[in-house]
């Protein structure tokens, strides 16, 4: 059995776009891992790096109950949304001096 050259790359083709489409169900399969009940989850290393912080800073938060985590599988893990409130709740608003001028 002998196939073109044109029938070859017409083949090829579609074996690439189904390779592209297992990789698009790869991404959303271990974005759908790290979540729960729908919501994105975050790993130290997310955390350290969103918020610009130490590993022991993260450690402190944790301890002293600021920032909630969740242990799965023997990894720690956050939900978006309370490192979200707890940017928000360590938000301080600029407070104004007492010597301005005005």
């Amino acid at each position: 059995m002998n196939i073109d050259k044109m029938e070859f790359n017409a083949w090829m083709e579609r074996v690439m776009q189904r390779f592209d489409l297992l990789a698009e169900k790869i991404i959303q399969v271990e974005q759908r891992h790290n979540s729960i009940d729908g919501e994105e989850l975050l790993d130290n290393q997310d955390v350290l790096l969103m918020l610009k912080i130490s590993a022991r800073s993260l450690q402190r938060y944790r301890s002293g109950g600021r920032l909630p985590y969740y242990t799965i599988s023997g990894k720690l893990y956050y939900k978006l949304s309370d490192v979200h409130q707890f940017i928000r709740d360590s938000f301080h608003a600029p407070q104004h001096s007492r010597n301005a001028k005005g």
